[in-house]
């Protein structure tokens, strides 16, 4: 059941100007913002704003259409294609500072974004009761906990992560050099009484004793001791402190949450198919990423036997795609320079889609207009299918590399996953909701919103 993605306002139902303390005050604001932006283009340049816009709407176009020579070309087209994307924006700039509108055009941006942040801020959901409230833990009594030394540049021995673990009673099995089964080590240790499962390491580890702890129904701990630790930051963990996780063992709270499949294999984060995926698959990447990434991808993205996916989702149907993102729980966007693959909740019982389709200069100059573009895909569904004209199709299974049978079945286990956090934890998870310009006018006149507006 496919699902276009439109700046949804996330939960909540009626809200009125009374019920934000204050909101009616912060749709104001927006509104005056908001007015004030385009005000300040029109006293600068009246109508020629609009072809101040243009202009710098083509310039982005143009370092679009730069960037996509520099990556699928290679010679003298791919330094065409560096100096366009560099040049592009840079004479924009110069010619709005030679003919003045340089401080207007910077002037209107800074006060639209501060119109779309309060705006944001006025249609922000209340708290209200969901599957993702913690509720109260007793302390584990066999906890067991797997740790990767390795991981994070050895944020294991940096934090002592080892002897807090054993302090606060948990069995503690470090990995060694040597290829280990994680799977297998976790379900031993569930057979000698283990009543929680821990791993102190990447999100591709985490993945695979999530799916032991959910297929018992034990609670999982997550020890942020990884590069990225996407999972653990969206469950609002701290990845500057990860020994702050351990006080999960003594006093924690439950969430529940979601876990992604991939033909039978478990994802915390996400599942990618074609062009990242092929090149994460180079034997080379691990230790020359920018080096094989540059060699690989005018190959993979223009090449006579180019990956090609297809996908299916309830009635959505796309083909020639170059690169799909299947995430556990949709991202906020699909670009999102503030908070880079960020979730705002892990327990939508939705996967994320998100696929890519450039095939030449003119589609990637559309690529601008964003979500909005024919060539960027982005949806929710429950279950997807992927297709390949292969019998394999390589896939990144939160950053690991595996080549899975096609077709490939995505789907989410909503709620499979007992998660143990602190009770303490310095963050929750992160919550943004779309600008939704009707309804902030509605509470700055003071007028209640419709439920589900």
């Amino acid at each position: 059941m496919g699902r276009h993605t439109a700046g949804a306002n996330g939960p909540g139902g009626r809200l009125t100007a009374a019920a934000g303390d204050g909101r009616a005050g912060w749709a104001r604001a927006a509104l005056l913002a908001l007015l004030a932006s385009a005000a300040v283009a029109l006293v600068a340049a009246g109508l020629r704003s609009v072809l101040w816009l243009v202009a710098g709407l083509a310039g982005l176009a143009l370092a679009a259409v730069g960037v996509w020579w520099a990556l699928a070309h290679t010679g003298p087209v791919r330094w065409a294609g560096v100096f366009l994307s560099v040049a592009a924006p840079v004479a924009v700039l110069a010619v709005f500072a030679a003919a003045g509108m340089l401080g207007p055009a910077l002037g209107s941006l800074v006060l639209w974004v501060l119109a779309v942040r309060a705006a944001q801020h006025v249609t922000a959901p209340g708290h209200t009761p969901s599957a993702r409230d913690p509720v109260d833990a007793e302390a584990p009594r066999h906890p067991w906990i797997v740790m990767n030394p390795r991981s994070g540049g050895g944020k294991v021995e940096r934090f002592h992560l080892a002897a807090r673990a054993r302090e606060a009673g948990a069995r503690v099995v470090l990995l060694g050099p040597e290829h280990e089964d994680v799977a297998e080590l976790a379900g031993r240790a569930v057979a000698e009484g283990a009543d929680l499962l821990a791993v102190a390491g990447g999100d591709g580890t985490q993945a695979l004793v999530a799916e032991v702890a959910a297929r018992h129904d034990l609670p999982f701990l997550v020890v942020p001791a990884g590069t990225r630790n996407h999972f653990a930051l969206d469950l609002g963990l701290d990845r500057d402190d990860p020994a702050a996780a351990l006080d999960a063992l003594t006093d924690g709270v439950e969430l529940r949450v979601d876990l992604g499949f991939a033909a039978g294999r478990v994802f915390v984060n996400n599942a990618s198919f074609g062009t990242y995926a092929a090149v994460v698959g180079d034997p080379a990447y691990r230790g020359e990423k920018v080096h094989t990434t540059l060699r690989s991808l005018p190959w993979l993205l223009t090449g006579p036997d180019a990956p090609r996916l297809r996908m299916r989702a309830g009635d959505v149907r796309a083909e020639d795609l170059q690169a799909l993102l299947i995430s556990n729980n949709p991202y906020l966007r699909a670009v999102d320079s503030a908070h880079p693959g960020r979730r705002a909740r892990l327990d939508s019982g939705l996967l994320g889609v998100l696929g890519v389709r450039v095939g030449n200069t003119a589609q990637a100059a559309r690529m601008v207009r964003g979500s909005r573009s024919a060539g960027l895909l982005r949806l929710t569904a429950e279950s997807v299918v992927v297709e390949a004209d292969t019998g394999t199709v390589p896939a990144g299974i939160d950053g690991e590399h595996v080549l899975l049978p096609t077709p490939v079945v995505c789907r989410t286990a909503p709620g499979a996953l007992r998660v143990r956090v602190p009770r303490g934890r310095p963050r929750r998870p992160l919550e943004r909701v779309a600008a939704d310009w009707p309804r902030v006018a509605r509470v700055a006149l003071g007028r209640p919103a419709r439920a589900g507006s």
